[in-house]
């Protein structure tokens, strides 16, 4: 029948009825090649715009564009109606390659033909033709029209360039309520929700009405900004004004109670809802469950919806999938599964792709792959998933070959993909790879993103490139406190601590609110006793802002005072805390290990324990050195054993450093055999063992040992190795250390050189031992200490002393250890007035003297013959005197023949401890070497009636085994 009718005469043609009876493609088909057989579509003008109309709504979109390709100068309207109807129909693509087919043909364009095509540009991301599409308007005249100007406001809007959009916003002349939306939209979208506020509130001084379309985009702002009230303001207005009916909004406020931690509220309004819930609302409220961690509830409210006879959608699956990760429950995860499966939706892309997230949450990574591989169509979520699954499980070099494939498989990275990427160049420290990505971001636009640029600079700090870091940061068109909190985590990673203080202090000014992050990114820096203020003002802010109930907070404050020597603030503060973490155990007895405070250590882990807290390495790390028997280490060991953690290798190092500390090398070698070889830090440790328990000769073998597996020693090594000939005592074997440490760089480390000078002074070779230190750049403190003491060991007094007033004037200030070095210069060179003048000197330099430093000057004065002054000092001192020291004015007393001080030295000696026969031989050897034989019978009557017995004296020799 329809055949018939095609076969009629050119005269009585009616194509308008034909087009009428096309039902389906094959008809339009067969009617374009009539129509081309008999000519008529060139004779009737209006023919190509019905028909494209037919195809379009017969769902024929690729036989309209093969139609109009065949057009040679189409007009303005068929333009217009194919870039619209393609629009409309979501084929973006095409509708960019008509535009481009169009120019190509010099077609006239007008304010028809730019929205729709701006819309592409806007959905297809296309921000370089979208770019091109503005200057075509610009140049055309048509940047007047409204339609257009908001069209360009919502590409840039969405494309994250908001700048733009505001420059085009703020250059209308009348911006409506639909362009204000867009913008608002954009602002919400890129995280820049004060400027939102902004324009929201323009909206209502240009005397505009908020529609549903502004308040969908103020409520997540609202919820971002924790704005309870002004959100729960909206939500009165939607009511007021008859938009709360819609299902969307009600989801959308139910999220905005969530965001604000208002269960309850989100709670409230979901039971409000009387009429029959859409799948919408409980699709809000399983998501909501979900975002606040309750996962077992958001199952629960998955299984209500069941029995309401709601039919799960795409969103259902994908609100309560996240849940089984939150639950750490592969069970329930595979019913979930199972379920998807049996509604038809398991080939899903959207559910597919949330089912590959669960699975590398959950530490299966092998069945996300699985999935990521059987999925037939993957979308740029799909592959950004699994790239983050492989980051989340530690397979960096995997998610670099996935991220490889996917620009392979056609699809550009996009922001989330970026962020990724960059986290597995952090862990794997890939500068290379890491700035390709940074010039990939900077020519597709991508550096603009907050996200972006935040996830840069913690690559950059990861690298270690701190001025890449800086650069970066002072190019940011936008900055949040993410910005700022991640450059003062570079400079505190970097040991940049003044930079860090400056940051802050920049951050400040720009009147930025500082939050916890900030607070606990800057308090590692405060780790001296000078720095105390500081931090004591940042424990101010805390407290006048409410974040000093954050844990993590409390646990870095605690840390900073242990770390500034203000321990018993520590410990209240700790005492405080109303809930005590693992963390914060942990940083209360490392400020007790700081501080050698061992027996605090023991008493805080039997708290710990009792307080129901599982001990971790670090616990660990902080109980082996204050361990004071062997049969207390190895009762630890056996615990990191049990747990598991043995195969730490912090623990491993620990535990072979305690073990040397009891001189049982048996079990330090068997802890490195089970060790990671391939670990500096583990070969530094049993070198450590040697050399502390004197096994200096096997340590230096141990050394020869890690060059020949090829292993690059580090700072440690290099001083366990300088140690250990520091005890051999060999000029041969410093020579070729030095050697050594120079071909290396090593001796560009102030620490090596240090150790060098000190290795050169003890082995008898001070010339060599000067020469180092001249040469040394950036001299320290221990520089000049150590030089110094050199000098005493060699008796050379004077070089001594004249090289402490070069390091006064140097600048440099000496500190106790200093002050005790040169007061052993001057004692065994016997410079009696020298020292005296460089004790007094300390109180200049706010030193209060210690128990050593007051040691020191009595053995001066006793040496050289002052013992009336020296038992003085003694009389006078601020606390109880070291026998130490008192033995040793008696044997001034033994050199100088004074007996009246060494009576009075031997009296309290003997008080003291009764038990000791050295000052009674010491004093009977004076009686007898001044002629005063009836006092020594005496005490040698008295050393009998005491029962005391001399130590007999013995000589030993070192094994060179």
């Amino acid at each position: 029948m329809y055949e018939k009718k095609m076969a009629i005469p050119r005269q009585v043609f009616d194509f308008h009825g034909l087009l009428k009876l096309c039902n389906n493609t094959h008809h339009l088909k067969s009617l374009y090649s009539l129509l081309n057989v008999h000519g008529l579509n060139k004779t009737h003008n209006h023919f190509p715009g019905e028909f494209l109309r037919s195809c379009f709504h017969l769902g024929s979109s690729d036989l309209a564009l093969s139609v109009f390709r065949r057009i040679e100068n189409p007009r303005l309207s068929f333009q217009n109606l194919m870039i619209r109807s393609l629009s409309h129909y979501g084929l973006y693509d095409d509708v960019l390659g008509v535009f481009h087919h169009c120019r190509l043909l010099n077609c006239s364009f007008d304010d028809f033909t730019f929205p729709s095509v701006i819309k592409a540009c806007t959905a297809m991301n296309e921000i370089r033709v979208g770019k091109e599409l503005h200057c075509v308007v610009l140049r055309n005249g048509f940047v007047e029209n409204s339609v257009i100007q908001t069209c360009l406001v919502d590409f840039y809007a969405k494309v994250g360039f908001v700048k733009s959009a505001r420059d085009v916003f703020d250059k209308m002349s009348e911006p409506d309520l639909v362009c204000s939306n867009a913008l608002i939209s954009g602002y919400s979208l890129n995280g820049f929700d004060s400027e939102a506020v902004e324009v929201f509130r323009g909206v209502f001084v240009a005397g505009l009405k908020p529609n549903l379309s502004t308040l969908a985009c103020m409520v997540p702002v609202c919820t971002r900004l924790g704005w309870t009230e002004i959100g729960k303001s909206l939500h009165c207005f939607a009511v007021k004004f008859g938009y709360f009916s819609n299902d969307f909004l009600v989801a959308a406020f139910i999220s905005m109670y969530v965001g604000n931690n208002d269960l309850c509220n989100a709670r409230n309004l979901f039971d409000s809802v009387v009429l029959q819930k859409n799948i919408t609302v409980w699709n809000a409220m399983i998501s909501a469950y979900t975002q606040m961690e309750s996962p077992m509830e958001a199952f629960v409210m998955f299984r209500s919806a069941l029995r309401d006879e709601k039919q799960p959608n795409l969103i259902t699956f994908v609100s309560v999938i996240p849940s089984c990760a939150n639950l750490s429950s592969l069970l329930f995860g595979e019913s979930i599964h199972a379920l998807a499966i049996k509604q038809g939706l398991s080939n899903q892309v959207s559910v597919m792709t949330a089912l590959l997230s669960m699975y590398s949450k959950l530490g299966d990574i092998n069945s996300a792959s699985y999935i990521f591989h059987k999925m037939l169509t993957r979308t740029r979520l799909s592959w950004n998933s699994m790239i983050s699954g492989y980051v989340y499980n530690g397979l960096w070099e995997l998610s670099l070959d996935a991220f490889s494939e996917m620009q392979f498989a056609g699809f550009d990275p996009d922001e989330v993909s970026i962020v990724s990427i960059l986290s597995a160049c952090s862990k794997l420290e890939a500068i290379l790879i890491g700035k390709s990505v940074h010039a990939f971001c900077f020519r597709k636009g991508f550096e603009s993103r907050l996200n972006v640029s935040n996830s840069l600079l913690g690559f950059y700090s990861s690298c270690h490139k701190i001025s890449s870091s800086l650069n970066l940061f002072n190019q940011m068109p936008f900055r949040n406190t993410i910005s700022w909190n991640t450059l003062i985590s570079v400079c505190i990673h970097n040991q940049e601590t003044e930079t860090a203080a400056n940051v802050l202090s920049q951050m400040q000014k720009e009147r930025l609110e500082l939050d916890p992050v900030t607070l606990i990114s800057i308090l590692p820096s405060f780790s001296e006793k000078k720095d105390l203020g500081r931090g004591m003002a940042i424990h101010c802010y805390a407290v006048k802002t409410g974040f000093s109930q954050d844990v993590s907070l409390v646990n870095s404050l605690i840390s900073m005072y242990c770390n500034c020597g203000d321990l018993d603030t520590a410990k209240l503060l700790f005492e405080s805390m109303p809930e005590k973490s693992l963390v914060s155990w942990n940083a209360m007895m490392t400020g007790f290990r700081q501080h050698s405070l061992h027996k605090e250590i023991m008493v805080s882990f039997g708290e710990m324990t009792r307080d129901g807290k599982r001990p971790n390495h670090i616990t660990l790390l902080n109980l082996l050195p204050a361990c004071f028997s062997r049969l207390q280490g190895k009762s630890v060991h056996g615990f990191a054993v049990r747990r598991g953690i043995i195969k730490e290798t912090t623990i491993v190092t620990s535990l072979i450093i305690m073990y040397a500390r009891f001189n049982d090398l048996r079990l330090c070698h068997s802890l490195f055999q089970m060790g990671e070889k391939e670990d500096i830090s583990l070969w530094n440790a049993i070198m450590s063992a040697h050399v502390q328990t004197q096994n200096t000769k096997k340590a230096i073998k141990f050394f020869f040992n890690l060059l020949n597996l090829g292993l690059e020693p580090d700072n440690l090594t290099i001083l366990s190795l300088i140690s250990a000939c520091v005890h051999l005592n060999g000029l041969k074997l410093a020579n070729s250390i030095t050697a050594y440490t120079i071909s290396k760089g090593f001796d560009k480390e102030v620490t090596i050189t240090n150790a060098l000078i000190d290795l050169y002074a003890r082995s008898g070779n001070i010339s060599m031992a000067r020469k180092l230190f001249n040469r040394l750049k950036g001299k320290d403190d221990v520089s000049w200490s150590v030089m110094i003491n050199g000098y005493g060991l060699h008796g050379d007094g004077k070089s001594a002393l004249d090289l402490f007033t070069k390091m006064e004037f140097s600048g440099i200030k000496p500190n106790g250890v200093t002050y005790s070095t040169i007061l052993s210069a001057c004692s065994h060179s016997g410079l009696a007035k020298e020292g005296c003048r460089v004790f007094n000197s300390m109180a200049q330099h706010g030193i209060l003297p210690r128990a050593e430093h007051y040691a020191c000057l009595v053995d001066l004065l006793a040496r050289t013959g002052n013992l009336t002054e020296a038992y003085e000092i003694v009389e006078g001192l601020p606390f109880k005197p070291s026998t130490s020291t008192l033995e040793a004015v008696l044997g001034g007393c033994s050199i100088h023949g004074n007996v009246l001080v060494a009576e009075k030295i031997c009296t309290k000696l003997s008080e003291w401890d009764p038990q000791n026969s050295t000052p009674y031989v010491l004093l009977h050897n004076i009686y007898a070497a001044n002629g005063r034989w009836n006092d020594a019978e005496k005490m040698r009557c008295e050393i009998g009636k005491r029962r005391l017995r001399k130590i007999v004296g013995f000589s030993f020799f070192l094994n060179d085994d």
